[in-house]
């Protein structure tokens, strides 16, 4: 299992490290070709999705190679590819007395290895003279409020309201840590969302390389 997923990112399909991370998912969950993806190539991108791992990734094209689309696994040039972006999905059940009908379906089941090690960069030490940790550790109830506590206020953020009834979900970016934070749950959505969002578990996490 990687310490810290980051240091995947940069990786090729065919690296061990890779299946050897992702193996070890797969062996948590023993659901048969947990292990195997569901693979959408696009020219300038190849997404390999693990629906059982509650986890995709996202490969880039290197070395002036395009992809076609509706490539099988083994028509890839893996060593072509490196990862560029992994996304981790959470889905938690359901509260007593939410609307089934609002609920989303995901295609994805939760990611099953917790704590979930992102690091961090240094920043300089705040006014009351904390200094920033090395690093998040993320569970299954990590809500809002945690990540800002740990992580400081988000370099971007968006969502919380929308054209169906504030539909969209509130997301928070650390663009300088390459971690951005999708949230769900009632709490996330409509037009106080931002004031109930420190309530709000996480959805889905999207880790990418740090950029200013």
């Amino acid at each position: 299992m990687a310490d810290d997923l980051k240091s995947l990112l940069g990786l090729s399909p065919s690296s061990t490290t890779l299946a050897a991370y992702i193996s070890s998912l797969a062996q948590a969950v023993s659901q048969p070709n947990a292990s195997s993806p569901e693979v959408k190539s696009y020219s300038d991108a190849v997404y390999f999705n693990y629906y059982a791992l509650g986890l995709s990734l996202l490969f880039k094209p290197v070395g002036g190679y395009k992809p076609k689309s509706g490539l099988k696994l083994q028509e890839l040039q893996e060593k072509s590819l490196v990862l560029d972006g992994i996304d981790i999905y959470h889905v938690p059940p359901p509260k007593a007395g939410a609307n089934a009908s609002r609920a989303t379906k995901s295609a994805y089941t939760t990611y099953p290895a917790f704590p979930i090690v992102l690091s961090l960069i240094p920043l300089p030490s705040s006014e009351d003279g904390k200094s920033r940790p090395e690093s998040v550790s993320i569970t299954a109830e990590t809500t809002g409020k945690d990540f800002v506590l740990c992580m400081g206020e988000p370099d971007r953020k968006g969502g919380g309201a929308g054209p169906s009834s504030g539909s969209i979900g509130i997301w928070c970016e650390w663009s300088k840590d390459g971690v951005m934070v999708e949230f769900g749950g009632e709490e996330s959505r409509g037009p106080q969302a931002w004031e109930r969002g420190k309530d709000a578990i996480w959805k889905v996490i999207s880790v990418f390389s740090p950029r200013d």
